[in-house]
């Protein structure tokens, strides 16, 4: 039984990010969250967080992203899953894949349920040394491979991190092994791939906060989670309809650059990011990661 009603108002996005933790396992030196073995959960609390569920599903809500850091490591990552689920949501897990509990499989094969996962390379030293976690492309590879034997939805986004890396064989590996939405994106200059700098807008699809938007550990609002340097409100202290219908959010959704057409009509395998390479086009039901540069973006909204 679901307990969201059948057509809600549409007054907050239809793609909810929920960033629910910065801890994991992992320690990329990419990571747009700055996220790590070390990192917490944020002062956002289980409580909140079912609260902004059940906000988003009464706003017209259609699906959540459960993502961190490792969502799996929240103590409470289930219960919100099951509330997500209760609340007729459809939800989706961006996890690493390094480790999956037996409950988690019992979670994710729900009809509505779908998984996501970041990968790197074909070779295993290479993979395991941008997680900085050795065995992390054995574990991942195995992972998906459960998944889809169980018939699990499972997106790879693929993040080209320097030249001579082995992220079109790491395509070519996902698909033969059966893995249907797999694309190729280069990494952002937002988090700890920013080195130090300023991130920019310009780092980001000019898709952000057009029917989507994440919420960050303590509550922040942000267009997306690579977005999260641009805070538009704070849903900890204020209901979500609240924060979508203010001048905050408004002002950063319009500072946002929207995408040109120069990328129009290449097709999902062939969008130009920069000389000499090919990646595919971004979807926004992401965490950002496959999000191509505004100024050769040719996607649009996208919630299968």
């Amino acid at each position: 039984m679901t307990i969201a009603p059948q057509a809600p108002m549409q007054v907050v996005p239809e793609f909810l990010e929920l960033e629910i933790t910065g801890r994991c396992q992992l320690a990329c030196s990419h990571c747009y969250a700055e996220s790590g073995p070390t990192q917490g959960h944020g002062s956002m609390t289980a409580e909140d967080w079912v609260r902004i569920i059940t906000e988003a599903a009464l706003g017209g809500t259609r699906t959540v992203q459960f993502i961190g850091g490792e969502p799996t490591l929240h103590p409470a990552f289930a219960d919100l899953v099951g509330h997500a689920l209760a609340c007729g949501l459809r939800v989706q897990v961006y996890s690493n894949l390094y480790r999956v509990r037996a409950e988690h499989w019992d979670l994710y094969i729900h009809p509505r349920v779908s998984l996501a996962t970041s990968y790197y390379s074909d070779d295993p030293v290479e993979h395991d040394a941008i997680t900085g976690r050795p065995g992390s492309h054995d574990s991942t590879r195995a992972n998906v491979l459960e998944a889809l034997r169980r018939g699990i939805p499972v997106k790879v986004g693929i993040i080209h991190m320097h030249d001579g890396q082995r992220s079109q064989e790491a395509l070519a590996e996902m698909r033969s092994l059966g893995v249907q939405r797999v694309k190729v994106d280069r990494v952002r200059g937002v988090g700890s791939a920013a080195k130090g700098g300023l991130p920019s807008t310009s780092e980001l699809c000019g898709r952000c906060a057009d029917g989507k938007a994440a919420i960050l550990p303590d509550g922040t609002v942000a267009p997306c989670v690579l977005g999260r340097f641009l805070p538009a409100g704070d849903a900890k202290s204020a209901p979500l309809a609240d924060v979508f219908a203010g001048a905050e959010w408004e002002r950063v959704a319009a500072s946002i650059p929207r995408p040109s057409r120069t990328g129009a009509g290449l097709g999902e395998d062939a969008l130009m990011t920069s000389p000499g390479k090919r990646f595919e086009a971004c979807n926004p039901d992401s965490d950002g990661s496959d999000c191509a540069p505004a100024e050769t973006e040719a996607c649009g909204p996208s919630y299968e």
